[in-house]
């Protein structure tokens, strides 16, 4: 039996950004009379000021009333009147996105005859207990409070079991924390980002794709665990911001910060030296045509200029100027009662004319141009208790990179020569231009049901579709004459041969590897007979007319003819071909869950399910990864019944499925086509082609499987008192079906034998046919992207938090987080090192351990008071207990374990990982603690003038962050000395006014 539904809208008002119905919340709301028993049909209003909906509602026989669509907000106004009680008033209560907590109102009677009774300052902590979501809510009050960066990327700061990011990706439980290309430490591409109910993530990277201006947040909602089926991802964080929308009266602001180095500390460690920088912004928002359409706009201008000088001798290198400027329009219009019309765009164009990073030399500066234009249309309409959205959405993005020295690329090796510095390593320019685009286009409806039966408890029924066309431009052009880009060997080692040059004790890059051999071999063969009898005469030491792999292994490199540096030439790569290309990769996606709660008990069961296609720049279908369902489901209990405490479970699969840096790497069939070259003698002799038609430079595998994340949690959370939630969750993630590129030449060729250095034959235990991979027979391409036999990685962990939420004039937050990550792959859809050589397989010898990047222990804490003469003083601190890395060395840019002599395993020789590398050093534990200082003077109405004086690293402790992984350094830090630091104590000052 069906009851019937108690909402109403108020003439005028309705939904605001209901692209996901997850971007509202909603209270349950009891009403009790004097003796404690259920008032039913006392009227129920909710407003606030900060949104446009208002919502009234009759409660049922129980006293019960479910009011649901309110925007966040956390100043919200709740009236009860009903007949021969006196009217019931509650101030400053928090609605938060996709959340329903309950709230119990007991009608007293009025003190002194009093007809109404007037709560304020009651904005309490609530329990959600119909939700085992994991997460952080991050409102106006809290972020406008604290010290911290003027981003969204910074306030994910805050949350607990978030990790130090430097760049605005950071990571969170399981997700991958650390990349051996350049050692990069803090970037996650695990993480989803939604701004107003779109997924704003960068399609290509897995980064954030997309900045805005920090003035127009609502709310941000920070989830990190027991992510329902309505979002993607959830093997690391989902982010998702809820903007501003104007109302019937006018509101706006203008604000102004500024910093220089003459606001901060001097610099212990030579990372940075003079700088200046400001930030500008201006909002606007109110009525075009009060109670129908309304507007919320703004801009925000940033700049900075910063001196970069040289990390070992402080020596000025270069200034960096970055310049950011940021749109926003929203234009809002209730057509009807029960149907509304949200239109938005925004942009971020920003152009930085080079890298701050202090190891960074000038020849391999890059300036950037990056940023692009979104367009948001959705639709809202409601119909009793079923709520019905759809969403157009478009990204226009660029992402594009210029060498700062346009001359000819050449990374030098040296043998034994661990003290080689920076600028003998790296000569020439950066190498190449690249401007590359990543655009998106998507459509989406979706539903909600509340369903309510008189016996059997309360449904909330939740589904969408969706369909996602991403695409991957592209045009890569090579610097200097030659259009070349050289990896040489120093002078100095002139005279050594190719087995020694792919042996240890090398510093600096090596492109060329062990299974480039028999492709030397084979383009040798295929040579004219001219060409091959020259080679013959230089490899065939036996004289039998065939060139063997030892025989190319002993060739001696010992010309500089041509080199651009006058080193010794070994390898160059050639760009034969420039032209602009693009792929893309088109995604379906369904959702339908049911969260449904009955007395103290909730089930929430659903189910994603993604389907997604590649498409090469022919526009022909490279790979299809059919329909992958991933159910997730959770109970949360209710002990007391009162709303004020819970106990929860979740088990869940998230998928993650494969970007378009995959898609681009298997799809460039008419963009440039780059030959690797070989020095032997006197000449260059080309062994591999990348891209273009003949010979692809990879495919993806039939057989490929789309990585996913399993997650099982365990939760308890209550209410302390009127104003704390204390909560502790374990969770236990396994990553499996991860992705990698493979050289089929060493893992899929039966002719290969044990006695082959570096390749499995059939008897060894890495050996793959090619049916592993979904072929026949060897595939015609350079490389082949298949699932990575063995790879894994797993990952447990406790975080303990405590909230405090603001009354008596002050809030405050404290979390602990220990974290446990192991595994045998950070690979993560980079095309990484683990295909291409047998001793970085995941199941071989030494390869499993603790997972480089993870910290063991952290703990985070703010709080904010509020004085009565408009001062408010806050703090933030963060500590850990130092990032885990592995002892490495650097081959073709790549931070890869350090490796034994040539032994046999298996029955296969190589040169194994040494044992206990992976994991196995910590970096420098640290800390921050940070301070602002604002005061607020009040004009007439609603006019308000803020300064504020935020001070980061107050006691000025510049300690390490990180630790130089490379065994023999990198000509500025040794192994094991801190390389990165706690920037200098610095105070950023700054002004607002708003009305």
């Amino acid at each position: 039996m069906l009851r019937r539904s108690a909402i109403s809208v108020a003439v005028g008002m309705c939904f605001v950004g209901a692209a996901l119905a997850a971007e509202t919340g909603g209270l349950r709301i009891s009403v009790t009379n004097p003796q404690g028993k259920p008032v039913a049909g006392a009227t129920v209003k909710v407003s606030s000021p900060s949104s446009l909906v208002t919502k009234t509602a009759v409660t049922e026989a129980d006293g019960s009333v479910r009011i649901a669509g309110l925007d966040p907000a956390t100043d919200y106004k709740v009236e009860v009147v009903a007949p021969g009680l006196p009217t019931y008033t509650a101030t400053d209560v928090a609605v938060v996105s996709n959340q329903n907590p309950s709230l119990t109102y007991s009608l007293g009677a009025a003190a002194n005859g009093a007809q109404q009774v007037v709560v304020t300052g009651s904005r309490l902590v609530r329990v959600d207990t119909t939700s085992a979501t994991v997460g952080t809510v991050l409102n106006l009050g809290v972020v406008e409070s604290l010290p911290t960066g003027r981003n969204y990327q910074s306030y994910l700061q805050l949350v607990p079991g978030v990790k130090p990011s430097s760049g605005g990706n950071p990571s969170s439980k399981s997700g991958v924390n650390y990349s051996d290309i350049g050692g990069a430490t803090g970037t996650s591409s695990d993480n989803v980002y939604i701004l107003d109910g779109v997924d704003v993530t960068d399609p290509s990277t897995g980064t954030f794709g997309s900045n805005i201006n920090s003035e127009i947040i609502q709310e941000q909602q920070i989830l990190t665990g027991g992510i329902p089926a309505e979002y993607a991802g959830g093997s690391g964080l989902v982010s998702k911001v809820i903007t501003k929308s104007g109302s019937n009266e006018f509101h706006g602001s203008v604000n102004y910060y500024f910093q220089n180095d003459n606001l901060v500390a001097d610099n212990k460690h030579n990372t940075a030296s003079g700088f200046s920088t400001y930030d500008a912004a201006v909002t606007l928002g109110g009525p075009i045509i009060k109670d129908k359409l309304w507007f919320f706009g703004s801009y925000q201008k940033k700049a900075r200029e910063t001196d970069v000088v040289n990390a070992g001798t402080g020596a000025f290198m270069r200034q960096v100027n970055r310049d950011d400027k940021l749109g926003f329009m929203k234009l809002t219009w209730q057509a009807t009662e029960n149907d509304r019309l949200v239109a938005s765009f925004f942009n971020d164009p920003t152009t930085t004319t080079g890298t701050t990073l202090a190891t960074t030399l000038n020849n391999r500066d890059q300036s950037r141009k990056q940023g692009g234009d979104n367009y948001n249309i959705q639709y809202s309409r409601d119909m009793d208790n079923l709520r019905v959205s759809a969403y157009a959405f478009r990204h226009i993005g660029e992402l594009s990179d210029f060498a700062a020295d346009q001359s000819t690329r050449n990374n030098v090796a040296f043998r034994n020569n661990p003290g080689a510095t920076l600028e003998q390593r790296n000569l020439g320019g950066f190498g190449v231009d690249t401007i590359s685009e990543r655009n998106r286009d998507e459509v989406g409806i979706n539903a909600e049901y509340f369903w309510e039966t008189a016996n059997a408890g309360t449904h909330t029924i939740k589904s969408g579709f969706l369909v996602s066309k991403n695409e991957y431009y592209e045009d890569a052009q090579y610097t200097g004459t030659e259009r070349a880009q050289y990896t040489s060997i120093a002078a100095a080692n002139n005279g050594v041969t190719f087995a020694e040059f792919l042996g240890s004790g090398w510093t600096g890059s090596r492109a060329m590897a062990a299974a480039d051999v028999p492709r030397v071999i084979t383009a040798i063969n295929g040579s004219s007979a001219a060409e091959r009898a020259y080679y013959l005469g230089l490899l065939d030491t036996n004289r039998d007319g065939v060139i063997s792999d030892p025989e190319v292994r002993a060739v001696r490199f010992n010309s500089t003819t041509g080199n651009p540096g006058g080193q010794v030439n070994q390898y160059r790569v050639v760009e034969t071909q420039a032209a602009p290309y693009s792929v893309e990769a088109t995604g379906k996606a369904f959702f339908l869950q049911d969260t449904w709660t009955k007395d103290k008990l909730t089930i929430g069961a659903g189910v994603r399910a993604e389907e997604w296609v590649h498409k090469d720049s022919k526009g022909n279908q490279s790979a299809k990864f059919e329909w992958k369902f991933a159910p997730r489901l959770n109970v949360v209990y209710d002990p007391t019944g009162e709303g004020r405490t819970k106990i929860w479970g979740f088990l869940g699969r998230y998928y993650d499925p494969i970007r378009t840096n995959m898609s681009d790497f298997a799809g460039n069939l008419t963009g440039p086509i780059q030959e690797e070259q070989v020095r032997l003698g006197d000449r260059w002799l080309t062994f591999r082609t990348r891209g273009g038609e003949k010979t692809p430079d990879a495919i993806f595998a039939p057989s490929t499987k789309t990585p996913f994340t399993d997650e099982f949690m365990l939760g308890y959370a209550t209410n302390l008192g009127r104003d704390y939630t204390a909560s502790i969750a374990y969770t236990k993630r396994r990553t499996r079906d991860i992705l990698e590129d493979y050289d089929l030449h060493l893992y899929s060729d039966p002719t290969n034998t044990p006695s082959m250095e570096g390749y499995a034959a059939p008897t060894s235990f890495l050996y793959l046919p090619y049916s592993y991979f979904g072929f026949p027979s060897q595939p015609n391409a350079n490389y082949v992207l298949g699932t990575l036999a063995g790879g894994k990685r797993d990952y447990q962990g406790v975080e303990i938090s405590l909230t405090k939420a603001k009354r008596d004039n002050w809030m405050g937050s404290a979390s602990y987080t220990w974290n446990q990550a192991k595994g045998n792959s950070n690979s993560d859809s980079n095309a990484d090192f683990q295909g291409d050589w047998l001793a970085l397989d995941p199941r071989a010898p030494n390869a499993y351990g603790p997972q480089p990047g993870d910290i063991k222990h952290q703990l985070k804490g703010y709080a904010t008071y509020y004085f009565n003469n408009g001062l408010e003083l806050s703090a933030v601190a963060n500590w850990n207990s130092g990032m885990r890395y592995t002892r490495a060395q650097l081959i073709s840019g790549r931070y890869l374990p350090e490796m034994d002599d040539a032994y046999v395993v298996g029955n296969t020789l190589d040169t194994w990982i040494k044992p206990g590398v992976i994991g196995a050093e910590v970096g420098p534990s640290h800390y921050t603690f940070d301070m602002r200082l604002k005061y607020t003077y009040k004009l007439a109405g609603s006019q308000k003038v803020e300064f504020f004086l935020d001070v980061f690293n107050v006691l000025d402790k510049q300690s390490g962050t990180s630790a130089m992984a490379l065994t023999a350094g990198n000509g500025v830090y040794k192994f094991g000395e801190s390389n990165a630091f706690v920037e200098p104590r610095r105070l950023y000052v700054g002004a607002r006014y708003s009305f």
